[in-house]
């Protein structure tokens, strides 16, 4: 976000369009996702197996059954709570309060967005030897004398008269 203003910050939050809450739904992988994709994060989705890392429910891992961009929370298999009358209810839980664990890459643009192409070798084309640059000279300083600074005429003030000194 370009200001460091809090209520504009909130503004640009909630006011913000789909497509760029998609991008603040991102969640840090598991370290062997990190190693495998060689990529630190990436938005959450539905499909998608994730531990919860903080609050009550730490710890605990499931799916991701519903992705809600309008109150920036996601929903956990599993994570429930009793209601009084007896129905269970799903907790929702922030995006950032969750780690991937495994992903769902029944989608081919994610697929192709998480392959990772093994780096090859390139070979460098031998180096031409540089042609050297011709350095310029600095400034020859001027033969003439450097000249003293000019003195300034003074302007009698106008509170004096005619023929009195500044001193008084």
């Amino acid at each position: 976000m370009k200001t460091t203003q809090p209520r504009k910050q909130r503004k640009l939050l909630f006011k913000a369009p789909s497509h760029v809450r998609y991008k603040l739904f991102s969640a840090p992988l598991s370290p062997t996702l990190k190693a495998a994709h060689k990529v630190g994060a990436i938005p959450v989705r539905t499909g998608d197996t994730v531990r919860i890392m903080r609050g009550d429910r730490k710890g605990t891992e499931g799916k991701v059954t519903r992705v809600d961009r309008r109150r920036y929370r996601l929903f956990v298999d599993g994570v429930t709570r009793e209601k009084v009358d007896g129905t269970a209810v799903q907790i929702p839980t922030h995006p950032s309060k969750v780690m991937i664990t495994n992903l769902n890459l029944d989608d081919k643009r994610r697929r192709e967005s998480l392959k990772v192409e093994p780096q090859k070798e390139v070979e460098k084309p031998a180096e031409e030897p540089k042609k050297e640059r011709k350095r310029r000279r600095p400034p020859r300083a001027s033969s003439k004398k450097a000249k003293a600074p000019r003195k300034r005429k003074v302007k009698p003030s106008q509170n004096m008269k005619k023929g009195e000194t500044e001193s008084g």
